[in-house]
């Protein structure tokens, strides 16, 4: 199967006002299994149900819109991930979407934890999540995050430039801590994916570039730093990665830059983390990877590299990304008015706007990500039309689904659902158009928790400091 570019079909060269991998549902109210979380059906009355609770029902108690959580769907695949790489260290990402509870998740499930945030830290340390289990990213971490994390006894920081080191040299020197780093390279792997979210490049703000020498050099003022451990070396090419390809050129430049280092030095580093930012399926037009598959794919890439460069096979640690998370959530919204408008040719649109939007996932505005979509408060029997769904915001591009085949009865109070809205959705949400951010919930077995519950205007006002 081919993937669209993740910055989707208006990147395209096409003719038809639909992207080309879209097709017309044989039966619109089936659920793509690919695309939902493992508790996700429809009820007797045609509602979408998760967990065993109607998505009708949690909308009339919690109001619209709101994003849910599978939370069996997340300890799922947070554990299919851990066995599958076991004694590999498997880091949730944290800024994908992180609460106390899902903390908990992590630590019940067995995982380690990355954060790029003093906020993100906190709210780790403050459900007892075991700093030892902690890595800290981040290309501009302030000196006091550094602190924090030092005085914590964070595992490990994965250092992003000199200035860094500087901070940390600084810090150890005049509080008396230790620190455990691993440098961040660039290993100059082009991955197929969005230029935002492509991180292993040469020209952009993350790591020591390999190819230009500033990695080993970086690698040598940690390792005769007094108060410094190098651990080793992370990499990471970027995110929504489907295959493996790109970490083979990865796992081969910094397998070498490892053995360059014990020449140098005399010492052969423990730990190298590969990354992942493993791909999720938006849309049927996206068949990632199973962690299965995965793991054997890397394992045998990282001990060829060992092999040919004559080293041991190091702890390596893996960060799946949106992988856990993604495919667990879900947004739900509630129609409000729908439109219909004529494209060249004569083929027409409708528009449905709802009552969320790019407040509450930027990721379609940001780089045109492509989701899909559900009536998901009733079934239809109706033909279905291509459809665009909006938000409310005065912005044109307040798209949250680009293209998408809906019934053609669609009308205001209907409800729609996304899926694979568990990542970088909450995440990643503001407050534009003093918008307030929608609740998460977390359904699991008949039951329901609040996660995050909804601002409310009171929560804006008390940030405002004027009268």
């Amino acid at each position: 199967m081919t993937h669209m570019h993740v910055a989707g079909a208006i990147h395209a060269d096409v003719s038809t006002p639909s992207p080309q991998w879209l097709h017309r549902p044989v039966d619109p109210n089936a659920l793509d299994p690919a695309l939902w979380s493992c508790c996700v059906a429809r009820g007797d009355d045609g509602a979408l149900r998760v967990g065993g609770l109607s998505v009708a029902e949690l909308l009339a108690d919690y109001g619209s819109p709101l994003y849910l959580i599978d939370e069996r769907d997340f300890r799922n695949r947070a554990a299919g991930f851990r066995d599958a790489f076991d004694p590999w260290h498997v880091y949730y990402a944290g800024k994908a979407f992180l609460t106390r509870m899902v903390a908990r998740w992590v630590d019940q499930e067995g995982l380690f934890l990355d954060v790029c945030s003093g906020g993100e830290l906190a709210t780790a340390l403050s459900v007892g999540f075991h700093p030892e289990r902690i890595g800290m990213h981040g290309n501009n971490k302030s000196t006091e995050e550094l602190a924090m994390a030092l005085e914590a006894g964070v595992a490990r920081i994965i250092v992003d430039s000199m200035d860094e080191i500087a901070r940390i040299e600084q810090l150890c020197h005049d509080h008396g801590w230790k620190a455990s780093v691993l440098i961040r390279v660039t290993p100059g792997v082009e991955a197929h994916t969005h230029e935002y979210i492509a991180t292993a490049h040469e020209d952009q703000k993350f790591g020591f570039s390999i190819t230009n020498g500033a990695a080993m050099v970086a690698m040598v003022r940690c390792h005769v730093a007094s108060d410094i451990e190098l651990l080793g070396i992370h990499s990471h090419i970027g995110s929504q990665i489907f295959d493996t390809g790109g970490f083979e050129v990865a796992a081969r430049r910094t397998m070498k830059l490892l053995r360059q280092f014990k020449e140098a030095t005399g010492t052969e580093l423990p730990e190298l983390d590969l990354g992942g930012g493993f791909g999720i399926a938006y849309t049927s037009n996206d068949s990632p990877a199973t962690p299965d598959t995965l793991s054997r794919n890397l394992r045998e890439i990282v001990e060829i590299e060992a092999r040919g460069h004559a080293m041991k096979v190091p702890q390596i640690s893996i960060e799946p990304g949106r992988a856990i998370v993604g495919p667990s959530g879900m947004a739900l919204y509630t129609v409000g008015t729908v439109k219909t408008v004529d494209l060249e040719g004569g083929a027409q649109r409708v528009y449905v706007s709802v009552d969320g939007g790019m407040s509450d996932n930027i990721r379609p505005a940001l780089y045109a990500a492509e989701y899909s979509a559900v009536l998901a408060s009733r079934t239809s029997q109706e033909d279905t039309v291509l459809s665009r769904i909006v938000g409310k915001h005065c912005e044109g591009g307040d798209i949250l689904v680009h293209d998408v085949f809906l019934p053609s009865d669609i009308a205001p109070g209907d409800l729609i659902a996304v899926p694979a809205s568990g990542a970088y959705s909450r995440a990643m949400a503001s407050n534009y158009n003093h918008t307030p951010r929608p609740p998460v919930l977390s359904v699991a077995d008949g039951a329901v928790s609040v996660l995050l519950r909804r601002e409310t205007f009171d929560d804006l006002m008390a940030l405002d400091m004027g009268e």
